[in-house]
This record gives structure tokens, sequence and C-alpha cells, in this order.
């Protein structure tokens, strides 16, 4: 885009991952707000500049960040913007954006847990150093301030908070009621189906989430609100919301549905419907087609179809 349009301009981003680019937001408000900020490479760092100038700013002149989930390739960037700039997003964000020790530690105690439970063979289990290794294109800073449902956020009294977890726990929208523009981060984007990831139970709570369940949850949700079109995260526009979110929501079923005619067949762990789902891609994309996999159970658990056997390790899965 990088030309304004109702006080936003859209600036398109490089990233070293499939996904491909990654659109981030300037919006003019009381404060010059840039939402979502790329990943952190040279890379990103010179195209983000030169769309800048284009539109006669430069780094300095962003007054605040919002972030609306903590993956790396909306937040990486935050590590190259001065000190002074403030930072707001979902409380979520914080151990992803300003890991500790002990936070790798949960992730690797949890999910070296849920691998057994999936029956993922000890060669496939990913080492120690994966996630902190998957964190070089993050960043290590703080949040200024905590973003939640409904809010206003600072500088930006036109907009308003909507809690949308499923691809992230984090993850939120902004949404203008005045002309039904919505900022969607990756809740909705024109050309895939995003993902909802597993991540390890929030603090304080004790069962993990259920990010296809928040995430069907969270698009429907979108629909009670006068929405006109849609800014994502990577991609096109949307500008026929509800459409697109009936024909993600049917697809998704399908593909469970799928899952669910080979559990009547047999019993299965994750691992074994992991690389039914997913034959080619399963070992390159781990944790993203677990994820997956592991989110069709949930939602065909959640619609009574099948049931769990838990005292079995690798737990398995039947139809009833």
């Amino acid at each position: 885009m990088s030309e304004w349009k109702d006080g936003i301009t859209k600036i398109n981003l490089p990233t070293p991952f499939a996904v491909g680019d990654v659109n981030v937001y300037l919006i003019k408000g009381e404060r010059l707000t840039l939402v979502d900020c790329g990943v952190k490479t040279k890379e990103s760092w010179v195209a983000f500049k030169k769309q800048l100038a284009d539109l006669h700013l430069t780094p300095d002149d962003i007054e605040q960040v919002i972030i609306t989930h903590h993956h790396v390739d909306h937040v990486g960037m935050l590590d190259f913007l001065s000190d002074n700039i403030e930072v707001y997003g979902h409380s979520l964000n914080e151990r992803w954006i300003n890991p500790t020790d002990a936070f790798f530690e949960e992730q690797e105690k949890f999910f070296g847990a849920q691998f057994l439970d999936y029956g993922l063979p000890q060669e496939l289990f990913p080492s120690r150093s994966m996630l902190r290794h998957t964190l070089k294109y993050s960043c290590n800073r703080s949040l200024t301030g905590e973003l939640s449902e409904g809010m206003n956020p600072p500088g930006l009294s036109e907009w308003t908070v909507i809690e949308t977890p499923g691809h992230a726990q984090s993850q939120i929208a902004l949404f203008r009621e005045k002309d039904g523009v919505l900022i969607g981060g990756d809740l909705i984007l024109a050309h895939i189906s995003p993902n909802p990831f597993l991540e390890t139970p929030a603090p304080g709570e004790k069962e993990r989430p259920k990010p296809q369940l928040q995430h069907n949850h969270s698009m429907k949700k979108l629909l009670s609100y006068p929405i006109q079109f849609v800014y994502t995260g990577h991609g096109d526009e949307v500008f026929q919301l509800k459409e697109l979110i009936e024909k993600r929501l049917i697809h998704q079923h399908e593909r469970a549905m799928k899952v669910n005619n080979w559990l009547k067949e047999d019993q299965q762990t994750v691992f074994a419907l992991c690389k039914r789902l997913f034959p080619s891609a399963y070992k390159r994309e781990l944790m993203l087609t677990l994820s997956e996999t592991v989110g069709q159970l949930d939602y065909l658990a959640s619609i009574g179809e099948i049931i769990s056997i838990k005292d079995n390790h690798p737990v398995l899965y039947q139809a009833r």
C-alpha cells in the first residue's frame, strides 16, 4: 500500500518463512502507531525504512507499537526500534517477547510430556535448543502496557480491542466502528487458513488451551461486529468476511470428519494421524502438523464424536 487510506497505511515486510511477507500497519491516531513489527532481519529492517521514507517518515517518528500476537514475524523488529517507543499487547505476549530460562524449561517439560502422549518416536523429539532457535527472529522487549477485551488502546481512541485467541493465545484484533475496519492479525487470512498452534497452559492454569476450538470461536465472534473489511497479517484484505468464515468452518469440519472416519476403522495415536494427514510435511513442520492434528481431535471430542483412552501410553483415540 505505502499510501494513506482513512488514516491507515499497509507496509509489506519480507520473512524467511513459507508464509511469505508479513503485513504491518501504521495508524494516524492521537499517536502515530505501528501495528505489528516484522521479523528481526536486516532485510526486513531495510524494507521497513524504505517504505517509511516513501511516506516521509523515519522509525523515530513512530510513537508506539501494538502487537496483535507474539509470533516472531509480528514482533521481531521491536529490537530495532528505539527504547523510548511504548509497546502494547495482550498480557500473554510477555512470556514470548521477553523470555526467561524458566519459560524455556516450562516449554521443554510440557512438550516432552505431550510428545510421549502423542506417540512421537524418540528420534523425532525436537532438541532442547529448538524453541530457542526459532526465537532467534524474535525480540527481547517488555510490554509497556497490557490490552484486553473492550479497551481503547492508548493514543487510538477510535479503536477497540477484540480478544481473538486460537492461532496464538496472545492474539487480539483492533476494530474501528465508524467505518467497520478490522486489523485482524492472523485470525482470518484471504488465501490460507491460519494454524491453531499448541501452547503451554497460561500462567496459573493447569489445562492446555484448545486452539482449534478457540480459533473457531474467535472467527464466529467477529460475526457479531459490523465489520466491512479486514486488514490481514499476510496477503490481501478480506471483504466478504461472513462468507469466508462460513467456508473456513465448513472446511475444518470436513477435515475433522475425515479423521473421524479413520478412527472408525481403528484406534490411533496423534502421531499416526499426523503422518496420515501430512505425509510429506510432518517431519519438516513437526510442531505445525502436530498442532493441526491435535486441533482436529479436540474438535471431534467437543462434538462428541470420539473418545480418548488416557490410561494407555501413548494415548489412543477412537470413534464412539
